[in-house]
This record gives structure tokens, C-alpha cells and sequence, in this order.
């Protein structure tokens, strides 16, 4: 009898985490969900939960190989999807995105087991937020690593249950639309469901043991290339409601709020986000199209109504245009 391999899901009671779970069980795989809150998984998971194992995993208490060693016996793939957009107390960036990280990297290598690493796009040296660069230097330590790793780098991610995602579509109802004056990078947006599938794929997906480092990254996006302004107004305009007014904000002010937002937690807008959307973020190569074995969803509609007339608040005030 075949053996059916194990998969534990860090962050599986997460956004990514629980689509990632949910598409492991349709694919019959045994399911372990790793999360610093057991108790909360049976709330979060609904439906699945009573289908995983459960083990509680604090990464910032986990710096070392030697700590995770006894949480991985008869795993045979991890999926880390933890991530924390703010900082508070022990669990800082450096401990959750890095330290954890490298040491669960450690960890999977001396026990030949998978790693299934979910990062981001748009990750770069130049990065000032703390969230970002924690982001980034993982991902090249885990090139180093000498794991058996794939790297997961999702653009902007889009569906139920999530804090940002949730956050936009609200945000998209509004008439009016703030935007920082800066914000042109293009986004190439993905439905999480897709990714929670792609993940899935990465199990038993065949990469050789001596592939180079671009063979294990996998970038991955929906097919339509957005700056945030169209992709609002699409997201809009799949309800049928008439297009916002965009009203753009001088960068300086823009950045300021996002540090607001950080001290207040309020919004997901963050000081990382400010940065990322002044820069492309979507992939050099898409390969989710390869992992799905189809075309990906298409977020929010198709056809995009430009308004012509609207406010802007330039760096000296309002003008209409």
C-alpha cells in the first residue's frame, strides 16, 4: 500500500494557510496544521479542521535547528506560511521572517524533508521597512541553505477571509479613491484559492537536487498587469458600480499615513506597502499558469471605465482635472 505523504502547514489556520490546507486534503494528503493558537483552528478551519493534526509552533521562540527537530518527526513536506505584517513584543521581524526560518531551513535538510517557503514579490536590498528586508534576507539565506526548498513569491492576493483583501473591497466601494502620487507600480493580482492550489502542486512537484536557484523560485500572479488605481476601479466596477474619482496624495503625506497606520494598526496600509507600491510587483516569469495546469481566475473585471474628470491633490493643493 502506498504510503500518503504528510504535509504540516505552518500558519495553516492563516489566509494562505487555510486554502493551502483545504487544496492538500482534496489532493488526499495527511495534514498537520501548525499554529501558535491550536485552539483557534477549529474556529478558523470550519469545515476541515476535524481532517488535521494539530501542533502549536511559536516561531519566535524557535531560533534553532535542535527546536524544530522534534516537531517534524514523520513529516515529509513543511509549508511555511507564517508572515507578520506588524511587530509586537517577542515576535519582532527578525525572529519570524529570519531566525525561524533559517533554523526550520536547517532543520529540513538534515531530515531530507521539503520546504515549502512563502515569501512575496517585489522584494529588494533597497527596502528601508523592516518587514520587507526580514522578507528579503530570508529568501537569500535559504538559497544558501542547501534544503530541498521551493520559494513561493505570490503578487497581491485577492478573496475571502483575508485582512488586506477584505480591506480593498471595501475600499474599492468608496467613491473616491486616495492614492499616494507614487503609487504606479504594476500588481498582477492572484486569487488565493490559485495559490492555496499552486502550494499544493510544490508537494511532490520534481525539481532535481543539483537545480539551480531560479528553477526552485516561483513567482506567481493572476494575468492582468494593474497599477492600484485600475485595479480598484476594477474590483469596483465587477459590481456594476459607476467608477470612483481618483484624488492622488502627495507621496510625503502618503508615507507619513503608513506610519500612522503602523503605530495604530487600523488599516493593513503599512510602511512596507508604501514602498512596494512604487515598484512593479508582479513576476518575471508567471509560472502559475504551470502549476495549475490551467489560466488563472481573473480578478475583478476586465473592462476598466476611465474617468476623465476627478480631483488630485498635488503637492501645492487641489485641482480638478
Amino acid at each position: 500500500m502506498e504510503k500518503v505523504m504528510k504535509v504540516m502547514v505552518l500558519g495553516g489556520a492563516g489566509f494562505i494557510g487555510r486554502h493551502a490546507v483545504a487544496a492538500l486534503l482534496k489532493q488526499n494528503y495527511q495534514v498537520i496544521v501548525g499554529s501558535r493558537h491550536p485552539k483557534k483552528i477549529q474556529k478558523r478551519l470550519k469545515h476541515t479542521a476535524h481532517q488535521c493534526q494539530s501542533r502549536q509552533i511559536r516561531f519566535e521562540q524557535m531560533p534553532y535547528a535542535e527546536q524544530w527537530r522534534s516537531s517534524l518527526t514523520d513529516v515529509d513536506v513543511v509549508i511555511n506560511c507564517v508572515g507578520i505584517l506588524r511587530e509586537r513584543r517577542k515576535e519582532t521581524y527578525e525572529a519570524v521572517h529570519l531566525h525561524a526560518p533559517m533554523a526550520l531551513a536547517q532543520a529540513c535538510k538534515e531530515k531530507n524533508i521539503r520546504l515549502i517557503h512563502v515569501s512575496a514579490l517585489g522584494l529588494n536590498h533597497d527596502h528601508r521597512s523592516g518587514f520587507l528586508r526580514s522578507k528579503f534576507k530570508a529568501e537569500q539565506l535559504l538559497g544558501m541553505s542547501g534544503a530541498d526548498y521551493c520559494l513561493v513569491r505570490p503578487s497581491l492576493l485577492d478573496g475571502q477571509g483575508g485582512f488586506g483583501a477584505s480591506w480593498i473591497r471595501k475600499f474599492a466601494q468608496f467613491p473616491f479613491h486616495l492614492l499616494p502620487s507614487k503609487a504606479n507600480g504594476k500588481i498582477a493580482a492572484l486569487d488565493v484559492e490559485d495559490l492555496g492550489e499552486a502550494i499544493a502542486k510544490l508537494v511532490e512537484f520534481p525539481i532535481a537536487a543539483n537545480a539551480s536557484q531560479d528553477k526552485r523560485e516561483f513567482d506567481l500572479g493572476g494575468l492582468q498587469q494593474r497599477d492600484l488605481a485600475s485595479y480598484l476601479q476594477s474590483i469596483r466596477m465587477s459590481h456594476a458600480i459607476e467608477p470612483a474619482r481618483h484624488i492622488q496624495i502627495p507621496n510625503l503625506l502618503a508615507r507619513i499615513g503608513s506610519h500612522i497606520c503602523d503605530v495604530l494598526h487600523f488599516s493593513p496600509f503599512s510602511f512596507g506597502h508604501w514602498e512596494l507600491l512604487q515598484h512593479d510587483n508582479i513576476p518575471r516569469v508567471n509560472r502559475l499558469p504551470e502549476l495549475l495546469g490551467r489560466n488563472p481566475r481573473t480578478i475583478g473585471s476586465a473592462i476598466i471605465t476611465t474617468v476623465t474628470t476627478g480631483l488630485t491633490v498635488g503637492e501645492t493643493g487641489m485641482t480638478s482635472r
